[in-house]
């Protein structure tokens, strides 16, 4: 059997052909390769037609600042996880709840900047909210004046501070370093004032500089920004907020006795006036 190479009009490819001698008229027939299955050409065409997939950035602020990946936001923090398997058994058996929804949870963190003067100033405005964006992972918002105050030389609508509110695993991971680097870091530090709470089961903490925080250079003779913190929890009580509190490791002092409360002295007329007419003085 003889082969010969013809080439069709449509396609510069060569096929071959074969010719049978046996029969008295020379038979030919075209050898086409084996065409492959349906879906083989489906799964090669859907593979040509896909883009490789592009490497996932984290997002970013305007300022340029890397932020927290919303799929890292996600997953599950160490706090958390000792939060559903260490904290709920121990506060269950001590309040004797009867359903897992009666447990007190951390529901936000709110985190408050003053800025003060610094707030007319469009450089310092910008240079406090980076600072905070990369303390909490999550970019500020600005906060208006609600009213104007002719004394303080505020007028209604202007920037006065920002702030910043935390949930889920955000929430979790600002509270982790704040126990365990944040506060240990501070000057002279002795343990929070357990006598923070609102009556309503939420606590609130001030700190006089933000250069505890590692993300923040040490500037010799810069200025000190402070911040304060609201931790808002859905317990009840004071009793069972600070109990979980205490639970997920808050250094609170064991000076200063929680059943005492303290009061400011309440001050009469006559302390508000001048020397020499007070009760007991001159006239």
């Amino acid at each position: 059997m003889a082969a010969a190479a013809v080439t069709l009009p449509s396609s510069g490819t060569p096929f071959a052909v074969a010719t049978t001698a046996s029969s008295s008229s020379a038979r030919r027939c075209l050898l086409l390769p084996s065409a492959a299955p349906r879906r083989a050409l489906r799964v090669v065409a859907s593979a040509a037609t896909e883009a490789p997939p592009k490497p996932t950035q984290p997002p970013t602020s305007p300022s340029g600042i890397v932020l927290v990946d919303p799929s890292e936001a996600q997953k599950v923090h160490r706090l958390k996880a000792v939060y559903d398997q260490k904290v709920v058994p121990l506060i269950t058996e001590e309040f004797g709840y009867t359903n897992v929804h009666q447990v007190p949870k951390l529901e936000k963190i709110v985190v408050n900047c003053g800025l003060g003067a610094e707030a007319g100033n469009s450089k310092g405005l910008d240079a406090a909210m980076k600072d905070l964006a990369m303390i909490t992972g999550q970019w500020p918002v600005k906060t208006k004046a609600r009213k104007s105050v002719a004394s303080f030389k505020i007028r209604e609508g202007n920037t006065i501070g920002i702030a910043v509110t935390l949930r889920g695993r955000i929430m979790y991971n600002f509270l982790d370093r704040l126990i365990n680097l944040g506060l240990p870091r501070t000057m002279d530090f002795l343990g929070v004032n357990p006598n923070s709470f609102d009556g309503h089961g939420n606590y609130s903490l001030g700190l006089r500089d933000q250069g505890v925080f590692p993300e923040i250079p040490y500037e010799v003779g810069g200025k000190k920004n402070g911040m304060d913190v609201s931790i808002v929890t859905s317990a009840k009580t004071d009793n069972e907020a600070f109990r979980l509190l205490v639970l997920l490791g808050m250094p609170f002092s064991e000076n200063i006795k929680t059943d005492v409360v303290i009061r400011k002295k309440r001050l009469n007329r006559h302390h508000f006036l001048s020397k020499g007419k007070g009760k007991g003085g001159r006239r």
